[in-house]
């Protein structure tokens, strides 16, 4: 089966990833308020979630038992989550968001390619082939240039 339907919920994601440090960073500003933005985030994504699991009806819930396997450095993925938050309500409107989301993907690329290359965090191993590692340098020289001009 073709997963191609994959790649364009990735590229609605990446719209998405692009409009949203607007979105937050215009909230932090107009309330004044930073944190409290990034709470109002938080908590309006938990009702998405909600939303979500009420329509797709949350089954086979996990018990104890199963979620004992779990690896530690697992669990605590909301922490990073929270962090580009606060870089999108701190730095996007003061870098502008080409520039921001620019970095925040690059950076991404790159530390993917080495978390294929090695198989860490739960990734199958990919080598960093010299193309990937071009790609990464070449995305370098992008932001370069969207930062600069």
């Amino acid at each position: 089966m073709s997963k191609w339907y994959l790649y364009g919920f990735a590229l609605l994601a990446g719209v998405a990833n692009a409009i949203e440090p607007g979105q937050n960073a215009t909230l932090a500003k107009v309330t004044g308020q930073p944190m409290l933005a990034g709470v109002f985030c938080f908590a309006v994504a938990i009702l998405c979630f909600l939303g979500v699991m009420a329509v797709v009806r949350w089954r086979d819930r996990p018990s104890t038992g199963e979620a004992t396997p779990v690896p530690r450095w697992a669990w605590p993925g909301g922490i990073l989550g929270a962090a580009v938050v606060l870089a999108q309500l701190y730095v996007s409107e003061q870098v502008g968001a080409a520039p921001f989301l620019g970095c925040v993907i690059t950076a991404g690329v790159i530390g993917s390619i080495a978390l294929d290359h090695y198989g860490l965090v739960g990734f199958a191993r990919h080598s960093a082939s010299r193309w990937r590692v071009l790609g990464g340098i070449l995305m370098i020289a992008g932001v370069a240039l969207v930062a600069g001009f």
